[in-house]
């Protein structure tokens, strides 16, 4: 069965707008939750039912042991990609806070076989020319 990580953005849809419930109720898939995800996720959610909807949302992921955090090793190799991105493409990490984060979620997505799924298509792209991962982009 493929596995699945989310990006922050669908899940933004989703909650404000009900968007992408294919993807994310995909049944033939097994979702993770990324901690970074649950971080960006967090940090945008400024109503008390915001909050509780997410903390319900991480609750489930957590009893099914799909939570994916990443490892000392992953955060080395972070560094790594984030400065060839720099080297390779241009990017200033100065300027492009949340590339961090992607670069995060795609080497986690590795550690469990996982394909991230996002809109974010230049971003990911770039970070996939730099280590391989699996990536399924959506409009």
């Amino acid at each position: 069965m493929r596995r699945f990580i989310i990006d922050t953005n669908l899940y933004i849809d989703w909650l404000n707008a009900g968007k992408h419930e294919s993807i994310i109720f995909q049944p033939d898939a097994v979702k993770f939750m990324s901690t970074v995800v649950m971080m960006e996720l967090l940090s945008g959610a400024y109503s008390a039912h915001d909050r509780t909807r997410l903390h319900d949302l991480f609750t489930t992921f957590t009893k099914l042991g799909r939570i994916v955090t990443p490892s000392s090793a992953t955060y080395q190799e972070a560094g790594d990609v984030l400065r060839q991105l720099q080297t390779v493409h241009g990017y200033h990490i100065q300027k492009s806070r949340s590339l961090a984060n992607d670069v995060l979620i795609a080497l986690s997505a590795r550690t469990v076989g996982g394909t991230v799924v996002t809109q974010n298509k230049q971003d990911f792209l770039a970070i996939q020319s730099i280590r391989a991962f699996k990536l399924r982009l959506v409009s």
